[in-house]
């Protein structure tokens, strides 16, 4: 016989003492702000973002839904149900949520003056933080070459009367985003916005040169999108050297040819073997260097689909003996036009870094809302995007001036979330203030930790 313990017991639903709100962790954001005076830093100097300086200015705008996203918000009308969370509102960085409605009319006015004075802003609060991190992350920092990824992604959208949308090479009607990365940190201190058909090449200059107040010796890696000679001068002409993913081509192939057997060197963290090959593009800069890598392949992985992007990094008429079977085997090759002096071996495995940058990149699409882009209207769209930027920059501050990210690595989208964001806790008003009563492995675990430290932070630079 199945006994049933406590089956008599009775449970009775009461009324909480005091509201509970799923999102404590918001209130990190807070402090975050009154500690780096994000909201302020945006609306100081700005332009007219409204007529009537009263309620939300850019500033507020921005941090709100930069808030939402970090939430788990990815839509426009999530401020509205973030807006019901009574307790919530009240230990956000912006406790008067705006309305979508809202968001959408202010969203109109976000032009060209606006976007560059939020980018200056978010290099001055890159600034801010980096000042604030421990000494040796300091030190960690600008003890390398710091690195400006530029690699643009495609956010795919639907509806035709998307503004400023377009098809791009798979058919795909998209936006362009292209955030620029500073890759040893992982904060993106500035972006443009395009179209589907957008051609990234040439960047802004701004984009090469962000992280040159903390160090003047900056290199600018890119992906083949940006394989331009014109971003190679600008980079020289604001001191900064390059390194940029090559397309192929026939002069490409006909140099990889030309390669000696010797010179191949085995590859470091991986299965591969990189050369350096003699071909550099009419009008390129004097002392660019072209670098070469083969991975070894076989039949058994040659896709069928002739738009297979493997398919292309083979040599054509590697590809043609290996489909007949004269060949067991290939070589997929990859190239790369710097002016970096050093070792093949070691620029080819500092390149191929860019992996991480891409991480990083789309934790802004899967974690902070950057892979809906919801309006439309091309300029709502663009505050957008910025906004999922601004929730990417203010999640890796958080982790970074509280060491979150120290044992684990820093945390991405749903993990952080889980550990930071979406605490939940009851909050009640005493003396005065409001108290926030956390479950015990959250008030002991890394949010209370990141809570402490951050109040440690805002005395010690307190007057």
């Amino acid at each position: 016989m199945t006994r049933v313990a406590n089956k008599n017991r009775q449970v009775v639903l009461g009324k909480p003492d005091g509201r509970i709100t799923p999102r404590a962790g918001l209130h990190l954001v807070a402090k975050l702000d009154q500690l780096l005076g994000i909201t302020d830093t945006i609306d100081a100097g700005g332009p007219s973002f409204k007529q009537r300086k009263r309620g939300l200015m850019l500033g507020g705008v921005m941090v709100s839904l930069a808030e939402t996203m970090l939430a788990g918000g990815d839509f426009l009308c999530d401020l509205d149900h973030q807006r019901m969370d009574a307790a919530g509102l009240r230990l956000r960085a912006v406790p008067d949520v705006p309305a979508s409605t809202t968001v959408i009319g202010l969203g109109k006015r976000f032009d060209e003056l606006a976007r560059a004075h939020v980018e200056r802003a978010n290099v001055a609060l890159v600034k801010s933080t980096f000042a604030l991190l421990p000494e040796k992350r300091r030190i960690d920092l600008v003890g390398q070459r710091p690195t400006i990824e530029l690699d643009p992604t495609d956010t795919e959208v639907y509806g035709r009367n998307k503004e400023g949308s377009d098809f791009n090479y798979q058919g795909q009607r998209v936006y362009r985003p292209h955030p620029a990365v500073w890759a040893e940190a992982g904060w993106a201190p500035a972006a443009d916005f395009g179209s589907g058909r957008s051609d990234p090449r040439p960047p802004r200059p701004g984009l090469a040169c962000t992280t040159r107040w903390a160090c003047s010796d900056t290199i600018v890696r890119a992906d083949s999108g940006f394989f331009d000679a014109k971003l190679a001068i600008a980079a020289l002409s604001l001191s900064c050297d390059y390194a940029i993913a090559v397309k192929r081509s026939d002069a490409a192939w006909h140099a990889e040819r030309k390669i000696p057997a010797g010179d191949w060197q085995r590859a470091k963290g991986m299965d591969a073997e990189v050369a350096e090959c003699d071909y550099t593009p009419n009008g390129w800069p004097k002392g660019s260097r072209t670098l070469c890598r083969r991975v070894k392949v076989t039949p058994e992985t040659l896709s069928g689909d002739p738009r297979s992007r493997r398919r292309r990094t083979r040599d054509p008429d590697q590809l043609s003996l290996l489909a007949s079977g004269e060949v067991d085997h290939a070589y997929a090759y990859s190239f790369i036009i710097t002016n970096l002096e050093g070792s093949v071996v070691e620029v080819e495995t500092w390149f191929r870094q860019r992996a991480l940058v891409e991480e990083k990149i789309k934790d802004s699409k899967l974690g902070l809302a950057l892979r809906h882009i919801p309006s439309g209207y091309e300029s709502v769209n663009v505050m957008w995007m910025w906004a999922a930027l601004l929730g990417l920059n203010i999640s890796s501050w958080l982790q970074a001036l509280t060491g979150h990210d120290r044992t684990e690595g820093r945390a991405h989208g749903k993990r952080l979330r889980r550990e930071l964001v979406c605490v939940a806790a009851r909050v009640t008003r005493h003396a005065k203030r409001f108290e926030v009563h956390a479950a015990p492995e959250d008030h002991d675990g890394s949010f209370g930790e990141a809570w402490r430290t951050l109040d440690a932070l805002l005395a010690k630079v307190s007057p």
